[in-house]
């Protein structure tokens, strides 16, 4: 039998996720006006319990925010 040993996400709690995501999106130049808030949802089959939801996003940022999130989701689910 064999299973898929990937690398566990790291808990975090909405705090320190809003601070992952502000950071990762203030070393991006494009990034940095996004507006943002983490937000708690179901956790699903592939594991995912947060979502970021942005707002003001620029047109030319939508794609490099999209991968960053996507980047933060991948290494980390919401601590209970």
């Amino acid at each position: 039998m064999e299973r898929d040993i990937g690398p566990l996400k790291i808990p975090a709690t909405i705090q320190e996720l809003q601070a992952r995501v502000a950071a990762a999106f203030g070393r991006h130049p494009l990034c940095r006006e996004v507006r943002f808030d983490v937000v708690s949802t179901p956790k699903t089959r592939s594991g995912a319990n947060w979502t970021v939801s942005m707002s003001a996003v620029p047109p030319d940022a939508i794609w490099e925010a999209s991968e960053l999130v996507a980047d933060i989701q991948d290494a980390y689910t919401l601590a209970a």
